[in-house]
């Protein structure tokens, strides 16, 4: 069951229509600084999921009990980034950051924040 609500989690959507819920604190990337926040790194989540941001725009999410989605990444405007998967479906999450710490919103409304490097 688990891993079916970690697939509804990465249903395509589209980023020119969502109408973000960002919070109070967030602080939104131009296109070109969320790229550079973003290349060549690893986002870790609270459950060991692992977000791997290649420098040359592949990306693969790993989640945290294992089984790894592949594709790859590009940032648009207002703080997003969209994943075309291999299997041709897209997704596009909004990345914020909020009092130092990197959140990911999802398009439904969620919030994931990444843990602290170190």
């Amino acid at each position: 069951m688990k891993k079916w609500l970690v697939l509804a989690i990465f249903a395509a959507s589209s980023a020119v229509a969502q109408d973000w819920k960002t919070r109070d604190g967030d602080v939104l990337f131009e296109a070109d600084a969320l790229t550079a926040r973003l290349s060549g790194q690893t986002l870790v989540f609270y459950d060991q999921g692992r977000s791997v941001y290649e420098a040359d725009g592949k990306y693969n999410y790993t989640y945290g009990g294992g089984g790894t989605w592949f594709g790859y990444w590009k940032t648009a405007a207002q703080s997003t980034v969209c994943v075309t998967f291999v299997t041709g479906v897209e997704r596009c999450d909004m990345i914020v950051e909020n009092g130092g710490q990197l959140v990911v919103l999802t398009a439904d409304g969620q919030r994931f924040p990444i843990r602290p490097k170190g």
